[in-house]
């Protein structure tokens, strides 16, 4: 914090007493300061050419404007559009980094802040711009479901033609527990058959059912009506579940099943990437990849299934929490 200035009495009467010889232990006892201070009053007088006696016409304020004039404003820094430099870190086409950024700002503004500065001043504008909620679950409340953008492949024994599979992966939302599943494409019959397979699994259907706006599931995309696929909503109705699916653009809105994709790409696909299947089924029976990290999930989502179909036995409700799923 800045010193506060001595009145003009006090620097005329430091700058009287040193014109007389005073030493200036002396002139600081005098007037009440510190040595140190009556040192820089007498450079800053000295840098200025003002002693003692003043000229004339030289009045309180011009002494004052000359012993402390007002500092050059500092050549500022170019500042990024930080808007362009997050879509370009958005976007998927030309896998931008903010290095790279930084290089390109940096050719055209020399004078321009480091990479460090460069990073922490996108974080803080960056810190002002996403401001999210955090979005809690019940147990057994909602189940996300969609699929991985990540494929599996499988190889015809007689033929040597390889196929390509899509991965179905379901979430619960309260415990992150995960269902996956190889299936032949995004058609209308995997994306049901693999939602039968996920309730299955988890041993219960939870209230609601998360999708995106697939074309198999969702034939117009709409927030407040959207208009299932009839085979889809047959398939809600008989497993007593509402499908409410996402809002189209906003992935924040199945957060829970976005990380379990990536799970599944870093967790699955990429351990079995060198292994060779010959038929559909094989990736599937590979559940033994995922070791003590599958027995965690599974262990966490079987606490939340096992809420959930106790708190449905209490209220005698048929559509809280969880319903048994039926024969077909």
């Amino acid at each position: 914090m800045p010193r506060k200035r001595l009145s003009m009495r006090k620097i005329t009467e430091v700058l009287r007493l040193h014109a007389a010889g005073t030493s200036r232990r002396d002139i600081a006892r005098a007037v009440g300061v510190a040595r140190s201070t009556v040192a820089e009053y007498l450079r800053r007088a000295e840098t200025a050419g003002v002693s003692w006696p003043l000229p004339d016409g030289l009045d309180a304020e011009g002494v004052e404007a000359l012993l402390f004039p007002e500092a050059e404003p500092t050549a500022t820094r170019p500042v990024p559009d930080w808007a362009e430099v997050r879509k370009a870190l958005k976007s998927r086409s030309n896998h931008m980094t903010l290095r790279l950024l930084w290089l390109e700002w940096k050719a055209e503004h020399p004078e321009a802040w480091g990479y460090t500065q460069y990073c922490e001043h996108y974080r803080r504008w960056l810190a002002t711009k996403d401001v999210v909620m955090r979005l809690t679950y019940a147990a057994g409340e909602r189940m996300f479901v969609d699929f991985s953008g990540d494929k599996a492949t499988w190889c015809d024994p007689e033929t040597g033609e390889v196929h390509v599979t899509d991965v179905f992966v379901a979430v619960l939302g309260c415990s992150g527990m995960l269902y996956a599943e190889a299936t032949r494409g995004q058609d209308l019959a995997s994306w049901v058959g693999a939602h039968i397979g996920a309730w299955e699994s988890f041993g219960g259907v939870a209230e609601v059912t998360v999708p995106d706006n697939l074309r198999s599931g969702v034939t117009k995309a709409c927030y407040y009506e959207p208009e299932l696929n009839p085979t889809y909503a047959e398939l809600a109705t008989h497993y007593q579940t509402v499908v409410l699916p996402t809002r189209t653009y906003h992935p924040r809105d199945k957060a829970a099943v976005e990380a379990g994709v990536l799970t599944v790409e870093r967790w699955v696909l990429a351990p079995l990437r060198n292994r060779r299947f010959f038929s559909l089924a094989d990736p599937r029976r590979q559940r033994g990849t995922l070791g003590l990290f599958e027995h965690q999930f599974h262990e966490r989502g079987r606490v939340e299934v096992d809420h959930a179909i106790r708190s449905r036995r209490s209220s005698a409700r048929t559509s809280d929490a969880v319903c048994s799923p039926r024969a077909a």
